[in-house]
């Protein structure tokens, strides 16, 4: 038979309404919730959700949000964000609205009436629109930075930093920028990366599209690239980098030979490319375990204990990006 709350309190030698308490973070002497903890350990107890979410106000799950779970980049960071959330024993509702703004801001708007706090990665919508429909005490970015609002994202300019200092340092003079979504963050974040990269005037960047930042938005991207003077790529992310190398091999063009090609993100198909893709790596699982610890330092423990003490202190985290070198970038041709 499932152990109920009663059976932890006759084990404890307390009352019903003193475990509880104990339980959710209520008034207790510490002497009597380390006894209560320890007989609900003993007993195997697993408290009723739906239950305590009547005690606490708290339903005991998160909400995640993300633009295209079949990009590997979302899914590694949603594994991050449930590995986290397992460990302090949260559910995670996900929602996956397929690049669309509209469908963005209506789950935002959903899963903050339905959960206790809603994480946000790599959103489309607008800064005035996040603020409108987010609650900025129950939200955090992932890989977006709102003013005003908790957030977690890698290092972009630095990462894009490393990305063309690579190319330079192998010969490259002419680059080629291919551009994702026109309202993506991090892209923007990229341009303006670049733009103070070529203020020396040793290096040109071109910036080719927006495309779709899907493997067919680089084959798409691919004769355009062809079609210019560079002599390497940076594109805006791995899986348009892929869709690249898929289109220069069947145009027969060798890769990095007559063409360089850089990738962004480093999710795992990367290294199983053609040739396998140099690109600068994101800590994908790490922003999102980050992100959950964020918010629940701002909202308090999902089964109503307080905020905790001192936090956040920063409310914009940044994590280190790193070039990886792999076989798709080499020497400048002559």
């Amino acid at each position: 038979m499932r152990t109920t709350v009663h059976d932890v309190a006759s084990a404890a030698g307390v009352s019903v309404s003193t475990v509880s308490r104990a339980l959710t973070g209520g008034r207790v002497s510490p002497a009597t919730r380390e006894s209560v903890l320890a007989a609900a350990e003993r007993l195997g107890y697993q408290p009723n959700r739906a239950a305590q979410g009547l005690i606490t106000g708290r339903t005991g799950n998160l909400g995640l949000i993300v633009p295209d779970l079949r990009n590997p980049f979302f899914a590694d960071v949603a594994k991050g964000v449930t590995a986290r959330a397992r460990s302090v024993n949260c559910g995670v509702f996900i929602s996956d609205t397929d690049e669309d703004v509209a469908a963005e801001l209506e789950a935002i708007a959903t899963l903050g009436r339905n959960t206790d706090g809603v994480l946000l990665c790599s959103p489309r919508a607008g800064d005035d629109d996040l603020r409108e429909v987010a609650d900025p005490e129950s939200t955090v970015l992932v890989h977006r930075r709102v003013p005003g609002m908790l957030s977690v994202a890698g290092d972009i300019a630095d990462g894009t930093r490393q990305a063309i200092g690579h190319l330079r340092a192998l010969g490259h003079r002419c680059v080629a920028f291919v551009a994702g979504p026109e309202d993506s963050w991090a892209g923007q974040q990229r341009l303006a990366a670049l733009a103070e990269l070529t203020a020396g005037g040793d290096i040109e960047i071109l910036r080719l599209g927006s495309v779709a930042p899907t493997f067919q938005g680089g084959v798409l991207a691919g004769d355009l690239v062809l079609a210019g003077p560079a002599t390497a790529v940076l594109a805006y992310n791995d899986l348009v980098a892929i869709g690249l190398l898929h289109r220069l091999a069947a145009r027969g063009v060798a890769v990095p030979e007559r063409i360089s090609v850089v990738g962004y993100d480093d999710i795992s198909l990367a290294a199983m490319s053609h040739p396998p893709l140099t690109t600068v790596a994101v800590p994908k699982g790490k922003a999102g375990a980050a992100a959950l610890e964020l918010l629940l330092r701002r909202i308090g423990g999902t089964d109503g204990s307080p905020r905790r003490t001192g936090a956040p202190r920063e409310p914009e985290v940044t994590l280190a990006t790193s070039l990886v070198v792999r076989a798709s970038s080499g020497v400048a041709p002559p």
